[in-house]
């Protein structure tokens, strides 16, 4: 029996409807179709990253949408746990409102209001334009610990043990490393959250305008210096302009990440003079930033007083207060 015998006479009819269209009217009713489409499409998120991510010997696809939700694919999700990557209806669910692979009356008391919510397919907008659907990242490691849960309860069938076997290996995958960091790793969007998370930081750690001066920096902070440098103390105010790069290097290169930065742009060098016209602390908001710096000073002092000589010092200070990247030995002092 050839394939056109299997098809129903609405089937047919349809068929021999289309055939009788012009390609004006195919035209149209397509249009008219794509338009519906793009106008679903219109509301749905978008993914603005996207990624592999490999969990022991799984390789899910997996997304970060334009609302900031990490999820992984449906298709990534169920061969993760060792299920068929096309379920059948583009939703997976079951009538009791789960996927088919959680819908068992054995386990369903001990799935929570937590899993129930995060078991509803997201469907999203791929890079490429397409439609996809996908689970809450989140969702991953919760079935994964229920079905372990289960397994100790007695409650699986021999094709559900399966999938606790999985589980088993995913968890301890996961087991040093969040879901969701990875996703942002796989992604690329770990980058971008960083940089929303540092101006963010910077938003509430330096002041939008420039604040009168006032003394941030105590004498014994420059006493300390000198003698740890094995300089005569000056009388009155001649002090070495070296001490902007000391500062610098001890002080405000070990702020945050990303506020000495932000401090050089606001506070440039003047051509003419190669000196800033401002001092970097005039920039540091004074709900927070000013008494960040203060802290920071009183802490470095008492392990300039503890320290016998410069090297010392900074041998102590890259231990409590390492700049981004440094790299030191913690071999004790000859």
């Amino acid at each position: 029996m050839d394939e056109i015998d299997n098809e129903s006479p609405q089937s047919l009819g349809g068929k021999k409807r289309a055939e009788n269209l012009s390609a004006g009217q195919r035209h149209e009713i397509a249009s008219r179709a794509a338009k519906v489409r793009w106008a679903e499409a219109s509301t749905l998120p978008k993914a603005t990253h996207i990624g592999s991510l490999k969990i022991g010997n799984s390789d899910i696809p997996c997304a970060v949408l334009s609302d900031g939700t990490r999820l992984l694919t449906q298709a990534g999700f169920l061969g993760a746990l060792g299920r068929s990557t096309k379920p059948k209806g583009k939703s997976q669910v079951a009538t009791d409102g789960l996927p088919p692979f959680l819908a068992t009356k054995s386990i369903i008391p001990l799935i929570t209001r937590e899993i129930f919510d995060a078991t509803v397919p997201i469907s999203f907008v791929t890079s490429s334009g397409g439609k996809a659907h996908g689970y809450r990242a989140d969702l991953l490691p919760m079935v994964c610990d229920l079905f372990l849960e289960a397994r100790s309860q007695g409650l699986l069938t021999a094709q559900q043990a399966q999938i606790a076997e999985k589980s088993e290996v995913l968890m301890r995958a996961l087991a040093k490393v969040g879901i969701v960091a990875l996703v942002d790793e796989a992604t690329g969007f770990q980058q971008e959250r960083d940089r929303d998370e540092l101006h963010r930081l910077l938003s509430v750690y330096l002041s939008e305008e420039r604040l009168a001066w006032a003394k941030r920096f105590p004498d014994e902070f420059y006493k300390q210096i000198y003698r740890l440098k094995g300089w005569a103390w000056p009388v009155g105010k001649g002090k070495t302009p070296l001490l902007g790069h000391i500062t610098n290097d001890v002080v405000y290169e070990r702020l945050p990440t990303g506020v000495i930065e932000k401090l050089r742009e606001l506070n440039p060098t003047v051509e003419e003079t190669k000196r800033r016209k401002h001092k970097h602390h005039q920039f540091l908001s004074a709900e927070v930033g000013q008494p960040d710096l203060r802290d920071h000073i009183l802490q470095i002092i008492p392990i300039m007083k503890i320290s016998k000589d410069w090297n010392a010092f900074k041998r102590h200070l890259d231990v409590a207060f390492p700049k981004v990247g440094t790299q030191f030995d913690m071999l004790p002092e000859q």
